[in-house]
């Protein structure tokens, strides 16, 4: 399980890493709201609302409007206007300093817990052009054939997919599928997307380049890609990164 720690205090942070690591959290450290929004995709967000380059409540506003990763605030401000204007900002939780690590791992876990619905929503099986493309098992079959896709090639195809035929910019890419801003990796990212599209065969197609944005994925009239969640609710503890079953084919490490 993956969280986005965003503050600011070096040593606030790093007390909070290490109790979060002990609980066996993964955890990405953000100092700014800049490097908050331009982070990779986690499981939960921990948002320091005093940012010293902008206002904590804004990013969360910004955080909520990209998708339904569930956000608690933790900040200073503990006066009931503060409280309320966190939570319409889209915080799922509010905890005021200073908090124990106990009572801060049982409110990730009660948020986490209440997120879960949504969390499944995102787990499907998407059909494009005799495509079948199946988030949580991580496989792609195309005419009922397993494709065989690296690890990288299928997190690029799975990032589009989430986005429901929306383009996705090619800085949000490089960040969710290889966890940096380096601006030398946009080279890696072509060359990443062209295997992809050849292993897709006669599918290739519906993977398309926006011009000056990025990519999204559509069928070859245009359309977004069709979606269900049966395979989601087949397993109600499903996510993209669970292995596959022994008698699917996986995508394969790059």
């Amino acid at each position: 399980m993956r969280i986005l720690l965003v503050e600011d205090d070096n040593r606030v942070a790093e007390a909070l890493t290490g109790s979060l690591r002990r609980n066996g959290y993964e955890v990405w450290r953000a100092a700014s709201a800049a490097d908050a929004l331009s982070a990779p995709a986690v499981d939960l967000i921990l948002l320091d609302l005093g940012l010293p380059d902008r206002d904590g409540i804004e990013v969360c506003r910004e955080l909520r409007g990209r998708g339904s990763v569930p956000v608690i605030a933790v900040t200073a401000r503990g006066g009931e206007p503060d409280r309320v204007r966190g939570l319409r900002s889209g915080a799922d939780d509010y905890v005021v300093k200073p908090f124990s690590a106990a009572e801060l791992l049982a409110r990730i876990e009660a948020v986490l817990r209440r997120s879960m619905p949504r969390r499944a929503a995102e787990d499907r099986l998407v059909t494009i052009d005799g495509l079948e493309i199946d988030l949580p098992r991580r496989t792609v079959t195309l005419d009922g054939q397993p494709v065989p896709l690296t690890r990288k090639e299928f997190d690029l195809l799975a990032v589009l997919v989430r986005a429901d035929g929306a383009a996705v910019p090619r800085d949000r890419i490089i960040v969710e599928v290889w966890h940096t801003t380096y601006d030398g990796m946009s080279r890696t990212l072509d060359v990443h997307m062209a295997n992809l599209r050849a292993k897709l065969g006669r599918a290739g197609g519906v993977v398309r380049t926006v011009r000056g944005v990025g990519y999204r994925l559509t069928t070859a009239d245009g359309a977004s890609p069709e979606a269900t969640s049966g395979t989601a609710e087949a397993s109600p503890s499903s996510h993209l990164g669970r292995p596959a079953s022994a008698s699917s084919p996986t995508a394969a490490d790059s």
